[in-house]
């Protein structure tokens, strides 16, 4: 069969469009492949974006510029830095990283039964009640002996609050704010719990920050969120848990010297 330049003209259309389709524009005879607006645009659609011609125009135009600044880079020679290297290898490392870790919660995933059980298992922990305590923390046990019998004499507690070594309460006068015991080293949450309102501590309470004195100002019913307000946040744990369980049993495959 014989074509004529009419019918070639039209064949050779036919079978460029759909190549020209598949990229965004040309830079230097160099194609942008409409791939990578696809994966910007996935991106962005995560973070709440609207796919929209405005934003598909935006990252187009992006692309051309990023495409102009990495020809140049290639022309001048940065990429033969030595730097550079180990900064793309670190990069194209994290990517590898990244995928593989996405691939093995997507093989993996977090079941529902397993956040209603971390749910419960922090609801119980967290205790049904919460308290309003202060303190006062000071590195020497004499220190905090001496702070309480200051207290005992009539001193007050905001006042000798000033001099903790805990500065984030310090200048409001002790106030932790209200907390489940379960947030507090065991020793703080044993005396705290043991306390009634209004009473503070009448000797020294050590933990590995150093000497409190506390005072429990208050306790009331805790409340406590619903799953489902923490069910991303449950979820986003135990896929974590998952992945260092995944990490370390490669580790001990490895051959390590």
């Amino acid at each position: 069969m014989t074509f004529k330049p009419a019918h070639l003209l039209v064949v050779l259309l036919a079978t460029a469009i759909p190549a020209m389709a598949q990229n965004i524009a040309t830079v230097n005879g160099k194609a942008i492949p409409s791939s990578k607006v696809e994966l910007i645009l996935k991106q962005a659609k995560a973070q709440g974006q609207q796919d929209t011609p405005q934003l598909r125009a935006q990252i187009k135009d992006r692309l051309i510029g990023m495409e102009v600044l990495l020809q140049e880079a290639e022309k001048t020679g940065v990429a033969a830095n030595s730097e550079v290297k180990t900064q793309l290898e670190v990069a194209r490392q994290q990517i590898l990283i990244q995928a593989l870790m996405r691939e093995y919660v997507g093989k993996n995933p977090v079941s529902d039964a397993d956040i209603t059980a971390e749910y419960n298992k922090a609801k119980a922990q967290a205790g049904d009640k919460e308290y309003h305590a202060y303190h006062i923390l000071v590195e020497k046990e004499d220190d905090a002996k001496a702070i309480i019998s200051k207290l005992k004499g009539g001193a007050k507690f905001d006042e000798l609050a000033k001099q903790s070594k805990d500065t984030g309460s310090a200048s409001k006068g002790g106030d932790l704010d209200w907390a489940s015991p379960a947030t507090y080293t065991k020793p703080f949450a044993d005396a705290l719990v043991a306390l009634q309102k209004g009473q503070f501590t009448e000797t020294p309470v050590k933990t590995e920050f150093g000497f409190h004195i506390i005072k429990l100002d208050d306790v009331r019913t805790a409340k406590f969120p619903t799953q489902e307000e923490v069910k991303q946040q449950i979820t986003e744990g135990l896929q974590q848990q998952k992945l260092q369980t995944y990490q370390q049993a490669l580790m001990k495959k490895a051959k390590i010297q």
